[in-house]
């Protein structure tokens, strides 16, 4: 007979647990998050103190609009483990349940954590622009690149910012550390492209699309602003080719790349959409 009869209970105890658990996060995925709900707070009942079963049911509930209930099993967790990325769940859904005064003092406490969590400082200045509070939200961006200076992430948000203020210098030379920072991320790649166009730099930003199409080759957002951009270099075959690549993408895309078609310098204007859907060759199926 086994001398650790405990030890062994808890184990075949661990072991359903576990699987629960794995079967929750399952129906997630799976966009079923009533059927993620029962499992977690099945979980619940036999381990109050489950950390994963709590961001679970706190998830779930979140997809089905409950959150005022996603609060509750967030709010605990997030005492008990002292983790910042449940502290930022917790905050997004106080958001969603309509309490922004206490989302926001959540996210500026997690903010303010040393050693410092660079997405905080993103959901934070994420959450006070979405409220009207733009100065602010620059602010916890700058912030919280002197705290984490080499949060790709941070920078590249408040580049963003700088070219919703049409500050395309301040812009520009934060994307430019960026890319230096991140030279295989693609959306970095062509948010400077983007600054570069803007500013008339056509084959700087084309080299830029291209590398960043190297590296991700299905997204028809930047393939349509290569098309734009080697238009106005006056390369009309290629740019119009990368269009019609581009214009494969869905509807949304077939009214951008004809957009782009008759924006350009070098570009082409037609009277009836239907005649530029067929240049494009779009499929009206």
């Amino acid at each position: 007979m086994s001398k650790h009869p405990s030890n062994r209970a808890a184990v075949g105890h661990s072991r359903p647990v576990q699987s629960s658990v794995e079967s929750a996060i399952l129906a997630l995925q799976m966009q079923r998050p009533d059927e993620a709900e029962r499992i977690a707070a099945g979980v619940l009942k036999a381990d109050r103190g489950s950390i994963v079963a709590a961001r679970i049911l706190g998830r779930a509930l979140l997809m089905q609009n409950r959150a005022d209930e996603a609060v509750i099993p967030l709010k605990r967790i997030a005492r008990r483990s002292n983790d910042p990325a449940i502290e930022m769940e917790l905050a997004g859904a106080l958001a969603a349940a309509g309490q922004t005064a206490a989302a926001l003092d959540q996210l500026q406490r997690t903010s303010e954590r040393r050693p410092p969590f660079a997405p905080a400082f993103l959901e934070y200045s994420n959450q006070l622009a979405r409220n009207g509070r733009y100065d602010e939200a620059m602010a916890v961006l700058e912030r919280g690149l002197e705290a984490a200076p080499d949060a790709v992430d941070l920078r590249v948000a408040l580049a963003l910012g700088h070219i919703k203020r049409n500050d395309r210098a301040s812009a520009r030379a934060m994307l430019q550390r960026a890319v230096a920072d991140a030279p295989q991320r693609p959306d970095v790649l062509a948010a400077l492209a983007r600054v570069l166009a803007q500013d008339g730099e056509y084959p700087a930003a084309a080299d830029l699309f291209r590398k960043a199409l190297a590296l991700q080759p299905d997204d028809a957002v930047t393939r349509s602003s290569l098309g734009a951009c080697l238009l106005e270099m006056g390369e009309r075959d290629a740019g119009e080719a990368s269009l019609r690549l581009a214009a494969r993408g869905g509807p949304q895309m077939a009214g951008a790349a004809i957009t782009a078609l008759a924006s350009a310098s070098h570009g082409r204007f037609f009277l009836r959409p239907s005649e530029a859907a067929k240049f494009l060759h779009i499929d009206k199926k």
